[in-house]
This record gives structure tokens, C-alpha cells and sequence, in this order.
């Protein structure tokens, strides 16, 4: 067979079935978005700089973007090389914490609540839980098997988000600013809410390194 007929075939051939998308690369790439999001939160947190937190709703938008992009290549592919549920329920639970990182920063603000020590540490640790989701689905192309154990560690960081949920509520109903109770607990809600989402993937990270080891 000559060149340029191979090379007609081989074009015909991807036509009918198309190359799949490197989905280890989207989704570790969608990750890395999270993480930088998560960063900018605690940096927030930290320093209450107002240009982070305008970034952080510009975050949402690139978040969004990314989403849909993943999402586009998922409903586009004629195979791959996990399952598709296990696809979706990982973007979609990526692109909850982020959304959750801008509308904690948005109540913050139209509440006028600053940040106090449980929201400063329950943001770390859902930085320290996206990180370890950052490094697992990183390694699903190379070395899955070992992807187990971020999972757990991301799973490890929403449980002790979920403990210092409690402990914070309990110091906080203490007082007698009922107003500031309230406006608090929201926004403990939503950290809890971005943690209990970086859970869902990390769970879903888990059945893909059970299904592909």
C-alpha cells in the first residue's frame, strides 16, 4: 500500500472511530484549576485581601469553562478508557468546590462576616484534601494503583472538616449574638458543603483505581 493511501485509510478509519480523549489528562487538568481556587480561599482567608476574592469568583467562570470543555469531550467520545459515570461524577464534583469557594467569599462579603479560626482551618484542610485529589487522578495514567491512597487521604481531610463543622458550631451557639450565629453557620455550611463534594471525588477516584488495577 502506498503512503498516501495509507494515509486515506488511516484518516477514514479515525472518522468512524475517533481518537479518545485523554480523560486522566482533562481530569487531572479540571484538579489543578480546583487547587488553585483552594489556594486563593486560604489565602483569603488568611489575609482577606479583596482582589482574592474577586479572582475566586473569576475562578468559577474558568472552572465553568474547563467543565464544560471536559464534559463536551465526554459526550463527543466514542469510547473510554474508564467509565463514563465514573467521568461525570468526577467533573461535576470538581466543579461543586469551586462554585462552593465563591459563594463562601460572596456571603462573606454581602454578610460582613470576617474570617475567624475554624473558617481559616477547615479551608486549609480542604486544601490539603484537593491536593491529595490533585496527585491521584495525576497518577491514573502511570501508576493508578497507588492513587488509593490520596483518595483516602482527601477523604481523611473532609472527615476532619466535618469534625471541626461540630466543634465550631458548638463554641459558636455559646454566644448571644444570635445574627452573627447565623451568618457564621452558613458560611461553616458551605466549607463543609465544598469538603463533602472533594469527598464524592475522592470516592470516585477510588472506583476508577478499582476498576482499572
Amino acid at each position: 500500500m502506498s503512503e498516501p493511501d495509507k494515509s486515506l485509510l488511516q484518516r477514514f478509519l479515525e472518522r468512524i472511530f475517533p481518537k479518545t480523549p485523554n480523560f486522566f489528562k482533562l481530569l487531572t487538568e479540571q484538579c489543578e484549576l480546583v487547587s488553585h481556587s483552594v489556594d486563593d480561599l486560604v489565602e483569603f482567608m488568611r489575609t482577606g485581601n479583596e482582589e482574592l476574592g474577586r479572582k475566586i469568583k473569576q475562578d468559577e467562570h474558568e472552572a465553568d469553562l474547563i467543565k464544560m470543555r471536559n464534559l463536551h469531550a465526554l459526550n463527543e467520545a466514542f469510547s473510554t478508557p474508564i467509565d463514563r459515570e465514573d467521568i461525570y461524577r468526577a467533573i461535576a464534583d470538581l466543579d461543586r468546590i469551586v462554585t462552593y469557594c465563591k459563594t463562601t467569599v460572596s456571603e462573606m462579603d454581602v454578610l460582613g462576616v470576617t474570617p475567624d479560626t475554624f473558617i481559616v482551618e477547615k479551608s486549609k484542610l480542604l486544601q490539603e484534601g484537593v491536593d491529595a485529589l490533585v496527585a491521584g487522578f495525576g497518577k491514573l495514567g502511570t501508576d493508578p494503583g497507588s492513587a488509593a491512597g490520596d483518595a483516602d487521604k482527601a477523604r481523611k481531610a473532609q472527615r476532619q472538616v466535618e469534625r471541626l463543622y461540630r466543634i465550631a458550631l458548638a463554641e459558636l451557639f455559646k454566644g448571644d449574638d444570635y445574627l452573627d450565629m447565623f451568618k457564621r453557620r452558613e458560611i461553616y455550611r458551605h466549607l463543609s458543603n465544598a469538603a463533602h463534594n472533594m469527598a464524592h471525588c475522592a470516592n470516585t477516584l477510588h472506583d476508577i483505581v478499582v476498576k482499572i488495577s
